[in-house]
């Protein structure tokens, strides 16, 4: 497959270019700053901005899908008319974990012990999961980690859920940057939540 992955410096971004080039992918890699993108064989680095819609169309173009790992400073809106504007019709997004539940009706963000200085990077995963749920021309997948995503080994062991928080036996909920990335590449390749968000954890 040929994909495009946006946000490619950072650290779910370079995983997922790296891990889906070794498995074969023809990887454009794309960052404001490509100097900082990973140097792996199948990846091909490229500066462009998602927040310019007419210079970064024409670079996607062309791709079977793309890839988001950009912070949410960049509106659902702006991307999907990007998306539009190069005739690519599936994308699949690095979202954040706040709005998963922990009981039914209660979100991560509404526990008491949910950090206020993480609120506003989390609203805005929220309000970009909320706008591709009013989304029928855009094949969306939206990938929420677990609570707690961390630099540590590539495992390949983990698990999926929907909505609801996924957490071990010890009540914990982790997943590798690395175990992200296999998860991610495994929906790009399985294609099993179109228009649909899921979750992976230990």
């Amino acid at each position: 497959m040929k994909i495009a992955v946006l946000g490619a410096s950072g650290r779910a971004g370079s995983e997922i270019a790296r891990e889906a080039a070794a498995r074969g992918h023809q990887v454009l890699a794309i960052a404001r700053n490509p100097a900082k993108i990973p140097s792996v064989e199948g990846v091909t680095a490229t500066a462009g901005d998602a927040s310019d819609p007419e210079a970064l169309a024409p670079l996607i173009a062309g791709n079977d899908a793309v890839i988001s790992a950009l912070h949410f400073d960049v509106s659902a809106d702006t991307l999907l008319g990007t998306l539009r504007k190069a005739g690519v019709h599936r994308l699949l997004v690095t979202g954040g974990a706040a709005s998963l539940e922990v009981a039914p009706g209660k979100r991560l963000i509404d526990s008491p012990d949910f950090p206020e200085e993480w609120k506003p990077f989390a609203t805005g995963g929220i309000t970009f999961l909320d706008a591709l749920r009013q989304v029928d021309d855009v094949d969306w997948t939206f990938f929420s980690p677990a609570a707690l995503i961390f630099e540590g080994p590539r495992t390949g062991a983990y698990r999926t859920g929907g909505d609801l928080l996924l957490t071990d036996e010890a009540g914990e909920s982790k997943i590798s940057f690395a175990d992200y990335a296999i998860a991610m590449v495994d929906e790009l390749e399985a294609h099993r939540h179109s228009r649909a968000r899921f979750t992976a954890a230990y």
